[in-house]
């Protein structure tokens, strides 16, 4: 049965008389006094973020030359990192910089959907170039005429459908649920088992939805990545000398550290909620923030270091701007 409502405690719906739940966000519990401080790495790690991946979108955008699968999927891996970023950082600064933590539910609802949302079409992006990658090595002479742009167009909207889809009735049933008058959430950010958490009512269907919603996208991703994976090994060593192998392998090495940053965070997030019931607040919210800002900051500075011609264009426009 679902936890009830302990005496003297009221609960509220969203169509409650009474006034709609209060969400109140946390920042650093105990650290309340060093909130501007942590901020200012947390703001550093945000700015690079965005710069980078705006510098990334700009410079596929306007060079013709990286207009090829391979860059419009990292566009897209650019755009889900910016998505992601500008969802979060309101609410972080509110309660490092302001101490303002009440979010109201309707604007909490719509944040857990787009943080939800944006993760899963991340996942679907690291699925898709690792596509890229497979199709690249295990028959380069069909490589252009497999991933054409009507097919990358349709991938990416296929993705992006996906996420939006089945965020979508997670968020229905959250709002649904009741609340007591005030919930004190962990984060500085909603997250979906972290409502979960709050509700007075039943949370069983959305609970089972929840673990359905995570399996069946990034679970089947995962196990679709290490599939890709494992052929692009089989081909490599089955056909290519030491030399050729390494090379090769290391057209890959920004995408595996793509996939690293992802999905590491996302499982040491899960396995804490699930197994870490006695661990420090802090140790919760760590994990939450490396899950949300790690890949943001690290897909961009990685591609920029480890593909050559990104690299080469990223630096040719800053000293363009240098000589102007």
């Amino acid at each position: 049965m679902g936890r009830k409502p302990s005496k003297g405690i009221p609960m509220f719906s969203n169509h409650s008389d009474f006034g709609p739940p209060v969400f109140l966000l946390t920042g650093f519990p105990g650290l309340e006094k060093h909130h501007f401080w942590i901020s200012l790495p947390i703001c550093c790690m945000y700015m690079v973020a965005i710069t980078g991946n705006g510098v990334i979108l700009f410079i596929i955008r306007t060079d013709q030359t990286l207009h090829s699968p391979m860059y419009c999927f990292l566009s897209m891996l650019a755009l889900s990192d910016l998505g992601l970023s500008f969802t979060t950082l309101p609410s972080m600064l509110s309660v490092l910089w302001f101490n303002h933590r009440e979010i109201r539910f309707e604007v909490c609802l719509v944040q857990m959907y787009f943080i939800h949302t944006f993760s899963i079409v991340e996942s679907g992006i690291l699925l898709s170039m690792a596509f890229d990658r497979l199709v690249a090595i295990w028959n380069p002479l069909r490589y252009t005429s497999v991933l054409t742009n009507g097919t990358v167009i349709k991938i990416g909207a296929g993705v992006a459908l996906r996420a939006a889809l089945l965020v979508f009735p997670a968020s229905f049933l959250l709002k649904h649920l009741e609340y007591g008058r005030k919930n004190v959430l962990s984060y500085a950010f909603c997250l979906h088992q972290d409502l979960l958490k709050v509700t007075l009512s039943d949370r069983r269907i959305s609970s089972v939805y929840g673990l359905t919603v995570m399996l069946s996208s990034t679970g089947v991703d995962s196990l679709l990545l290490v599939f890709s994976y494992f052929l692009i090994l089989k081909t490599i060593l089955g056909a290519f000398s030491k030399e050729e192998c390494l090379k090769t392998l290391s057209t890959c090495f920004s995408h595996f550290c793509a996939v690293l940053s992802f999905y590491i965070p996302m499982l040491g997030l899960t396995m804490i909620h699930r197994y870490g019931k006695h661990a420090s607040p802090i140790i919760y919210i760590v994990i939450a923030n490396v899950y949300l800002l790690l890949p943001p900051l690290m897909n961009p500075i990685v591609y920029s270091i480890k593909t050559k011609q990104l690299r080469t264009r990223i630096l040719n426009a800053f000293q363009k701007e240098r000589k102007w």
